[in-house]
């Protein structure tokens, strides 16, 4: 299953993009009254939901390997890992809140406006799922060809001590 892991830093991206972009779209639609844009921006959260599964999936995946090879790391990764559930989990929920109004056609008037703060709670989320992922590659190379070549330099130089 390595394969699956080395698809995160791909399939990671789609979602974050998604989601943010989701989040200009539902606040630009609420505040200018546009029917368009607010479709557009449901059209979005449905996609960034089901490609943050796609996300979530890989990166535990990755993470199992990077504990693996560095059980230091552990602590780090968890709350990488933490963050980008709890992300996953808060838009599964505006999506399933945002269907059930759409639905019943009571997305209207001013039960919209409670999406704004909304959609800014789940932008900050992304943001600390993307520092702490951000801080896991570019602090400590987790996941990069520099590290995996650190890694089994390593593994050489311990095998030759012994």
């Amino acid at each position: 299953m390595e394969f699956l892991s080395q698809l995160h830093p791909f399939v990671v991206h789609f979602p974050i993009a998604l989601l943010i972009v989701y989040a200009c779209c539902e606040i630009t639609g609420i505040i200018l009254k546009n029917d368009f844009i607010l479709k557009m921006a449901f059209v979005l959260l449905f996609i960034g939901v089901v490609s943050s599964v796609g996300a979530v999936l890989t990166g535990n995946q990755a993470a199992e390997i990077a504990v693996i090879k560095n059980v230091e790391w552990a602590s780090l990764i968890e709350k990488h890992e933490d963050y980008a559930t709890i992300t996953l989990w808060y838009f599964f929920a505006i999506l399933v809140l945002r269907t059930y109004l759409v639905l019943k056609k009571k997305f209207s008037g001013t039960l919209k406006y409670i999406f704004i703060p909304l959609v800014l709670i789940g932008s900050f989320l992304i943001y600390e799922t993307g520092d702490h992922g951000g801080k896991l590659v570019y602090d400590y190379g987790i996941g990069t060809k520099v590290n995996q070549y650190e890694i089994s330099n390593e593994s050489q130089s311990n095998s030759e001590i012994e």
